[in-house]
């Protein structure tokens, strides 16, 4: 019969095993981004650059990886690859529109799909996902998307308040800097003004101590005695 120690060690296992479970999902999670930017804007016939990173740090080995395309009336697969693991590149395997390109890397930790989109056109304009599935992570699968708008031109940001107010706020730390340097300059001459007026003072006292003849001035002094 198991006595009070092995039930406990049974119980210690338990609770390991099952930390040990909520931990993992956690430790190797697959993560994917397409930078900080939700949307981005380019002009009509120019090229785009659609960013796309992925992050696991359990590793990947034969990892799938495609960029999707999804407008309010059209779906499709834009490119769909592999790569074997840390050490090689991706492989593309299939590609829907040769406008696109594979810029991205895996080598170095780079872990980099992004893709090239070029000769922009305004039915270019959608929501592009990346996704990646890692079979070494039970084929776990995430994504992450970045919404393209396609315009005729970039509009010009109007910096005019924001020139206005770094003016103001320049001219009020220049003002301050200002009037804590002529206060300090204004204590500097009232600091030599009160030593002045003091230095007058005890020479005033010392000619008047001489003419009365009070003790500790000149005219106490007597000649030495002759012998």
């Amino acid at each position: 019969m198991p006595g009070a120690g092995d039930r406990g060690e049974a119980t210690a296992r338990w609770l390991g095993t099952g930390l040990l479970g909520l931990l993992l999902p956690v430790c190797l999670s697959l993560e994917v981004s397409v930078g900080k930017a939700t949307t981005i804007c380019a002009v009509n016939g120019t090229e785009i650059l659609l960013p796309c990173t992925f992050s696991s740090c359990f590793g990947f080995e034969n990892l799938r990886f495609w960029w999707s395309y999804n407008s309010s009336d059209t779906f499709k697969i834009l490119i769909d690859g592999t790569v074997k693991n840390e050490k090689s590149d991706p492989k593309v395997t299939l590609k829907d529109d040769d406008r696109i390109t594979l810029e991205g890397t895996t080598k170095e930790k780079m872990n980099n799909i992004s893709i090239l989109l070029k000769n922009l056109e305004f039915s270019d304009t959608g929501k592009y996902t990346c996704h990646v599935r890692n079979p070494k992570e039970n084929y776990l699968q995430h994504q992450a998307t970045i919404f393209l708008q396609v315009v005729d031109k970039l509009e010009e940001v109007d910096n005019t308040v924001t020139l206005i107010i770094l003016a103001v706020v320049g001219g009020v730390i220049g003002l301050l800097i200002i009037i804590l340097l002529l206060k300090k300059l204004v204590a500097f001459i009232l600091k030599k003004t009160r030593e002045k007026k003091k230095e007058c003072l005890v020479s005033s006292s010392g000619n008047d101590n001489t003419e009365n003849g009070l003790p500790g001035s000149k005219a106490e002094e007597k000649p030495p005695t002759k012998v």
